[in-house]
């Protein structure tokens, strides 16, 4: 199944599968009100459906519009840790974003005026439905809701401040997160999917899931021990070579481009990018 968050034409929030180019609306009284509330309360296969949207006619939000935590991954393919000059470490470097930080597919991403340096990241979204901590790793596929994708940019000369990278990565409509939930059913074979970058139409990223040095079980068993995982919660799971910082010269995003980040089955997330007013 595919399930998204979305404005209806009245400008009521809702939520609902996406079957082709309709959404049927899940939402209704006196059940769950958003989608990360049908995983909280493990409903979501039980919703009976309603009204049916033209997905033409309606405004998609983020996935998850209210996460309680997104947990990002840094230098999670060999090929990112190389072109960055740092050393791979035995763990996973992890940092965080800001809900208030998330923008839909279709949305544009927004450069911050303070940043002359935007750069892209595609990512491998993981939306977890049922919560836990101390997670082993022979578990965490249960733990596991669906799939997206996330498009991390990121304000490079902002995130090389010092030596944290949240000032970089937490500007508002930076992180851009869809366009739908995907669950592993519809996923015959996830490390097979290539996570794919395109800026105004040139492929500047182009890995397998494959790749990653970290895997998904074992991101969600390594992040729950630190901290509870909760339905709604996402991880991002890093990003491949490529990005624009480390490329001669370098190529950033600015006004009027398009940036499209596509992971096989799952799907593809496409933004285009305006200047922050």
């Amino acid at each position: 199944m595919k399930y998204v968050s979305f404005i209806r034409k009245d400008g009521q929030a809702s939520f609902g599968r996406l079957e082709g180019e309709t959404i049927v609306e899940l939402a209704a009284a006196g059940r769950a009100s958003d989608l990360k509330t049908a995983l909280a309360q493990n409903v979501l296969p039980t919703l009976a459906d309603g009204a049916r949207y033209p997905l033409a006619d309606t405004t998609l939000l983020p996935v998850i519009a209210n996460p309680g935590k997104i947990l990002c991954v840094g230098l999670n393919y060999a090929t990112h840790v190389a072109e960055t000059g740092r050393d791979q470490k035995d763990y996973p470097a992890i940092f965080t974003r800001w809900a208030d930080t998330l923008v839909a597919h279709g949305q544009p991403l927004v450069k911050p005026k303070a940043s002359a340096r935007f750069d892209y990241e595609g990512e491998l979204a993981v939306i977890i439905g049922a919560g836990g901590r101390h997670i082993a790793r022979a578990d965490a596929n249960k733990h596991i809701a669906g799939y997206s994708i996330f498009n991390d940019a990121s304000a490079r000369d902002w995130q090389r401040h010092n030596i944290q990278f949240t000032p970089g990565k937490n500007f508002p409509g930076t992180g851009a997160f869809g366009p739908a939930l995907v669950t592993p059913d519809e996923i015959a074979d996830l490390v097979s999917q290539r996570v794919q970058t395109r800026l105004n139409g040139e492929l500047v990223q182009d890995q397998p899931v494959s790749d990653m040095i970290w895997d998904v079980p074992f991101l969600i068993e390594y992040i729950s021990a630190f901290t509870p995982l909760a339905a709604g919660d996402l991880i991002v799971t890093g990003t491949p070579g490529g990005v624009g910082d480390k490329r001669t010269p370098p190529l950033y995003m600015k006004a009027g481009d398009k940036v499209e980040v596509s992971i096989g089955v799952i799907g593809t997330l496409s933004n285009h990018i305006i200047d922050e007013v």
